[in-house]
């Protein structure tokens, strides 16, 4: 049996091991056969009763054979189990951890070993509890219906996506944040034996680890800083240490996570009217800063090809003139107004 001690001595931690088998079409029909052969033999015991000649063998036959066909035989009929692809079935014997069942096929296990699965009383709660007030809805489950739940675990690879959260990122504010997980169990022991339900504690995780990577990120990068990291700007490196963050508490839980993504990232209402203000300003700032700088290279360029042309010689004062102008045109909102200037500066 593979258990350990935790740390204190006091929590066992399971590590799994396999459980022994043998062919389950061969015992079916083996017991099939031993049933109908004890059929037979319960009637060849009436019989030599009945004759009175062997009476005591006839008494035995009986008794042998009744206890086969209705208590042995459909015994030995609950240790066959089917699994499909990527199925496995977490076995205990009366109490203990007796090994896990992998690997799609027909087996025959201990009938006596049972099928343990924490996440399958989800399915027996979900059926629902009608009460008195409340009308039978047509194809709902009712108190006086019982649902068979499978026990088999399945190791395909599954996606959690939790709800959103509202989280305030390293600058406070309050931003609206949701994730995708993929996910697989790799461990049955530990996902049945070292938590309660390991679906449940994987959803709680997620929450817990996103609200401790989006606390050390800011939603957007502020200034001129191209190497600070964000939220929406570096979201393979959030992705990454999201993965890590999550991997590392659910270890316990024996699950792998095989990618986490966000797949929402918007500010919280309340602020959002404010920070798209700050955006549009922001970018009000930037785009005139770059028109402004366009627009003093292009003065500089017509005044030195005026120069060097020997087009037409300028005073400071008409050079002040020209620039102001110029600038005006480049600068502006809106189509400037020519105006002609028939006179003198003088």
């Amino acid at each position: 049996m593979a258990e350990t001690l935790g740390r204190e001595g006091k929590h066992m931690h399971y590590e799994e091991v396999k459980a022994k088998y043998k062919s389950g079409m061969g015992m079916l029909l083996l017991n099939v056969l031993l049933m109908l052969a004890s059929i037979g033999g319960l009637i060849w015991g009436i019989i030599m009763i009945e004759d009175g000649t062997r009476m005591t063998l006839g008494i035995v036959m009986v008794v042998v054979s009744a206890t086969y066909l209705f208590v042995v035989g459909p015994i030995l009929f609950a240790g066959l189990k089917v699994l499909k692809p990527n199925e496995a079935l977490v076995l205990t014997l009366f109490g203990k951890y007796y090994g896990t069942l992998k690997g799609a096929g027909f087996f025959f296990v201990n009938p006596f070993a049972t099928a343990t699965n924490p996440t399958a009383r989800m399915n027996v709660m979900s059926t629902g509890v009608i009460s008195p007030e409340k009308p039978a809805v047509p194809g709902q489950a009712t108190p006086n219906q019982i649902s068979w739940v499978s026990k088999k675990i399945s190791l395909k690879a599954m996606t959690l996506n939790n709800e959103k959260q509202k989280i305030n990122d390293l600058l406070g504010n309050p931003i609206i944040i949701g994730i995708v997980v993929i996910w697989r169990v790799v461990n049955t022991a530990k996902a049945v034996f070292n938590v309660d339900n390991y679906k449940e504690y994987l959803s709680i995780q997620c929450d817990s680890a996103l609200r401790n990577i989006v606390r050390l990120y800011p939603y957007d990068m502020s200034g001129d800083n191209d190497n600070e990291k964000s939220l929406r700007g570096s979201s393979q490196e959030i992705a990454d240490k999201l993965k890590d963050e999550i991997q590392s508490k659910v270890e316990i839980a024996g699950l792998e996570i095989i990618e986490a993504r966000i797949t929402h990232l918007a500010y919280a209402p309340e602020i959002a009217a404010a920070m798209l203000q700050r955006q549009q300003a922001t970018a009000i700032i930037d785009a005139r800063q770059m028109i402004v700088e366009g627009a003093v290279g292009m003065v500089e360029m017509a005044l030195a090809k005026l120069n060097e042309n020997k087009i037409i010689n300028l005073d400071e004062e008409r050079k002040a003139a020209m620039v102001s102008n110029l600038l005006v045109v480049l600068c502006g909102n809106k189509d400037a107004q020519p105006i002609v200037n028939s006179g003198s500066l003088y």
